[in-house]
């Protein structure tokens, strides 16, 4: 059984915790260099994508997974650290 929580629920969890959202000094290279971001503030950048209305909040295991435009964030649903993000490629 997978423990999933779509759109209609991502307001509850992982929205309501957005101030808890991190990343380390690691994840912050792997994400400019995956998405190509000359940004100062990484978790900002990420923390305003997934507020955004046309994002898509799916939670597997103990992953939340938010898809935005061309781009997809994986954060951790216990710690709520930012992994990883990276651009999808066309379908």
């Amino acid at each position: 059984m997978t423990d999933q929580i779509n759109d209609n629920n991502k307001n509850t969890l992982l929205i309501l915790n957005l101030d808890k959202l991190n990343t380390t000094d690691l994840g912050v290279e792997r994400i400019k260099r995956n998405l190509c971001l000359d940004v100062d503030d990484v978790v900002n950048w990420c923390r305003q994508r997934i507020q955004e209305s046309n994002s898509s909040v799916v939670r597997k295991g103990k992953n939340w997974y938010i898809r935005i435009a061309d781009c997809e964030i994986t954060v951790n649903a216990s710690s709520y650290t930012i992994i990883t993000a990276h651009k999808l490629k066309n379908r």
